[in-house]
């Protein structure tokens, strides 16, 4: 149904509704209009990584997972499956009469907000640093999400906008202060690409001030770019309970009745929390009008008409047996194996099983159902460990010696145990191993949302980019050993593994899997699958902190691979294979508004391995482009072993503008294309062999 249509609906329909009860639709938690024929709709639901919070879903690696597969298609896939299940459980729930929270369609997915500070929590929900990345890899999610049918298959929603990224524990009264030039080119193009190019449903605003104003009440944000710059015609939603937090600690208003007056007055059409319940209140006082109330009644109608909840759709066919299916669960796996990112590897991968008698399997996440599923997840019927995943591989064929090895944080695991309780029996499995695998990490405890987690100060936000020191001590006894061994990073960020990193044979950076996550990890162990993924975000050595500007300081000055002026631990876009993928020759066309970059890739190597093609640009002379060479064109690519393959990516000529000082794009400098598999820096050359192919425009 076109919006033209659903809002005429809307229209109609809301003019039929007192103004009590049209302002009672602009809660989350939108009761029944009985008299009307309404059924209550609940506008919280989440698809962050698959269906979550609702009982029994695909679960898919976590966000920042699914980033380092550079693979917008798959996005696009797993979009349009967790629409599927959304709607089988839609349609059952509806069908029982349930319309609690998480039983809708409106799913408030993805998270495109930039990864710039690498101890922020929440940085794994998102797609990493990049805003081109993140803009290309949203726009497939909200494609596959939303659909191409009749109506709606489910709505996606662009949060949280915007310049939001950490500290956690301040995002209830921070002010995040950023330049024009920032804006324009760092925090606000994934949002319009999902508004302009994307056509995303909804966009719910953050919890902090941007520029002094909130950004669920913002008449920058909401009214002059959102629905001003940008057209945006669907609707916007507050974060959860983000708009008391105007009265009680942004304190640019008194009372809960004139904070809803401003969310209300610059757009925001639905309130996650309770501060709209004041909304008649708002109006009885003359702080808002009727045609506002309305307004925004008639935004949440069209919706609801475009998804086909008030008259039916085809979508109303898909039975519950959809959910889980076997073809979702294989691309789960489709999509854990491309995101698993190959930091090291000195031959000792992939293991041949036929040389090992008996395998260590060591670590606190080795055996962690939590540390496959990040945050804001489903709950699968079936969950595969590593230590699993490496046990069915092998079954007894070779003995597996397990040891958790340390607690994920504590001294103990025992509370009347010593500390370090569990590193000698560690040590045990070790010494009589043939190789040993070595599983350490964080999970959604250690990282996640403020209020959410485990951590001592309950923000979400990490201390440092250190491993706790129960796990940096069990690294460095089990590597002492001498033992073959390879590293299973698992966590959502950047991690300096420091002198452990350097020791270890091999290091597999497996982010948060999946549910059954540990299968595919253990099939690109044992080579029955090459690693391909990429790191869309920069890992820093851990003093390299104080290098970078103030957490609070959301300037992009020495932050992110763009900007930042020392040589990192591992960089933006880096990631090895089984195979020895090189790009052979590169060339370049101008065909009118687009670059068509045409690239030879030779796999030398003997194992058959995807890799990803990546371009960059820098222009040379330009007083306003970032410091390094910046992502503009990428694919992915199947490289047989011993072949030949060619590659054309394309490139639209507005990547290759820079964005001055008053956050106008211009052309300016000379462009240089730099085409490889990994960022045309020193570091890489270094890690991978390999130099990028230089093109100068």
């Amino acid at each position: 149904m076109n919006r033209n249509l659903a809002r005429q609906k809307a229209q109609a329909l809301v003019s039929e509704m007192t103004v009590e009860e049209a302002a009672s639709q602009l809660r989350y938690d939108a009761p029944a209009i009985g008299r009307l024929g309404i059924p209550a709709y609940n506008w919280w639901n989440e698809a962050l990584h698959g269906v979550a919070r609702a009982g029994t879903a695909t679960s898919f690696p976590q966000a920042i997972g699914l980033a380092a597969a550079f693979d917008p298609e798959l996005m696009r896939q797993l979009g349009d499956i967790a629409a599927t299940e959304g709607r089988a459980k839609y349609n059952a729930s509806a069908a029982h009469g349930d319309r609690d929270i998480y039983k809708g369609l409106t799913f408030w997915s993805p998270n495109v907000n930039i990864f710039r500070a690498p101890r922020w929590g929440r940085g794994h929900e998102t797609y990493g640093e990049d805003p081109y990345l993140t803009g290309e890899l949203g726009k497939a999610f909200v494609a596959g999400l939303q659909g191409d049918g009749e109506v709606m298959k489910s709505a996606a929603c662009a949060k949280h906008f915007a310049v939001h990224s950490g500290p956690e524990a301040l995002r209830h009264r921070f002010n995040a202060a950023a330049t024009k030039k920032d804006m324009a080119e760092t925090y606000l193009p994934a949002f319009r690409d999902l508004v302009v190019d994307a056509g995303v449903e909804a966009v719910m605003g953050a919890y902090n001030r941007t520029n002094g104003e909130p950004c669920c009440g913002s008449k920058t944000l909401l009214t002059d770019i959102l629905r001003g710059e940008w057209g945006f015609e669907g609707h916007v939603v507050s974060d959860c309970w983000a708009i008391r937090d105007f009265h009680e600690h942004h304190q640019v208003t008194d009372t809960p009745e004139e904070s809803a007056a401003m969310a209300l007055e610059n757009g925001c059409d639905v309130n996650c929390g309770n501060t709209y319940i004041y909304m008649m209140k708002a109006y009885e006082k003359g702080l808002v009008t009727e045609a506002q109330i309305r307004q925004a009644a008639v935004r949440l109608f069209t919706a609801r008409y475009m998804l086909g909840i008030m008259e039916g759709s085809e979508y109303d066919a898909i039975p519950y047996t959809a959910v889980e299916c076997r073809e979702h669960i294989e691309k789960a796996s489709e999509a854990s194996e491309k995101s698993c990112v190959l930091l090291k590897n000195d031959g000792m991968l992939p293991l041949d099983k036929n040389r090992i008698q008996t395998l260590a399997v060591i670590g606190p996440n080795a055996n962690s159902r939590a540390a496959l599923i990040g945050n804001y997840h489903g709950t699968s019927s079936r969950y595969v460990t590593i230590l699993e995943g490496i046990q069915d591989e092998l079954g007894d064929d070779v003995r597996v010696l397990y040891a958790q090895g340390s607690h994920l944080f504590r001294d103990r695991e025992e509370n009347l145990g010593q500390p370090d309780d569990r590193i000698a029996e560690a040590l045990a499995a070790a010494e009589l191993s043939d190789a040993v695998v070595l599983v350490v990490g964080l999970d959604e405890t250690l990282e996640g949302e403020e209020g959410d987690t485990g951590n001592a100060a309950a923000s979400g936000d990490k201390a440092d980019l250190l491993l706790p020191l129960c796990q940096r001590k069990l690294m460095d006894a089990v590597l002492a050993v001498g033992k073959p061994t390879v590293i299973c990073l698992m966590a959502g960020s950047a991690i300096d593994l420091g002198k452990a990193a350097d020791d270890a044979n091999a290091v597999l950076l497996t982010w948060y899997p999946g549910a059954r996550g540990g299968k595919s990890v253990s099939d690109i162990l044992f080579g029955k699958v090459s690693p391909s993924g990429k790191l869309p975000l920069t890992f820093y050595h851990n003093e390299q902190l104080d290098l970078m500007p103030e957490f609070t300081d959301y300037s992009m000055k020495g932050r992110t691979y763009r900007y930042f002026e020392h040589e990192p631990l591992y960089p933006f876009g880096y990631g090895l294979t089984y195979g020895d993928v090189h790009v052979q020759e590169a060339a370049a066309k101008d065909e009118g508004g687009k670059i068509v970059v045409q690239a030879t890739l030779m796999n030398a190597g003997a194992a058959d391995t995807q890799d990803v093609v990546q371009v960059y640009v820098q222009n040379e002379g330009s007083r306003h482009a970032p410091r390094n060479a910046r992502l503009c064109g990428f694919a992915r690519v199947n490289c047989p072993a011993g072949k030949t393959v060619e590659a054309a990516i394309e490139i639209d000529k507005k990547r290759l503008l820079v964005v001055d000082e008053q956050g106008e794009y211009v052309s300016e400098g000379v462009p240089v294309l730099y085409v490889g598999t990994s960022q045309p820096d020193a570091r890489s050359a270094a890690l991978t062999g390999r130099e990028s192919i230089r093109i100068r425009l």
